[in-house]
């Protein structure tokens, strides 16, 4: 199993307001839909699957929201792609193995994209970031 890419499709970013006082930074991402995904690489044909996701960012009450749209195209063995497609029309759900891998490689993307987006907003950034504290 391949992860070939990560494309944003939609990408918006809005402050809202000046933000003050506290803020809670909440980050969700959810898979809307998952689609067979026929990939050629010139003479060889392989199966694969399209993952549409939603990342969203959310600065609240009210003071900002960070949204983005994408797929992910995994690559896999023909019989797995047929069976996680068909799982997925069925209950919405895909296996843990192949979602933790899809999951981390669209919150990789997300993140670094969200991040950049804060800095050009002045917001502040939507992930903790490692910081240097003084020896007690």
């Amino acid at each position: 199993m391949t992860i070939l890419g990560v494309n944003f499709l939609k990408i918006n970013a809005e402050k809202k307001k000046v933000i003050k006082g506290k803020v809670n930074i909440s980050n969700n991402v959810s898979i809307k839909d998952v689609q067979k995904a026929n990939l050629n690489f010139g003479p060889t044909k392989e199966t694969g699957l399209n993952f549409q996701f939603t990342f969203t960012s959310k600065y609240d009450p009210g003071f900002a929201e960070m949204t983005f749209e994408g797929h992910l195209i995994w690559m896999g063995d023909e019989k797995r792609v047929k069976d996680i497609e068909k799982e997925w029309k069925k209950n919405k759900k895909v296996d843990k193995t192949i979602m933790t891998t899809v999951m981390n490689s669209i919150l990789a993307k997300c993140n670094i994209e969200a991040l950049i987006m804060s800095r050009e907003l002045n917001l502040p950034s939507p992930i903790p970031l490692p910081k240097v504290t003084e020896k007690q």
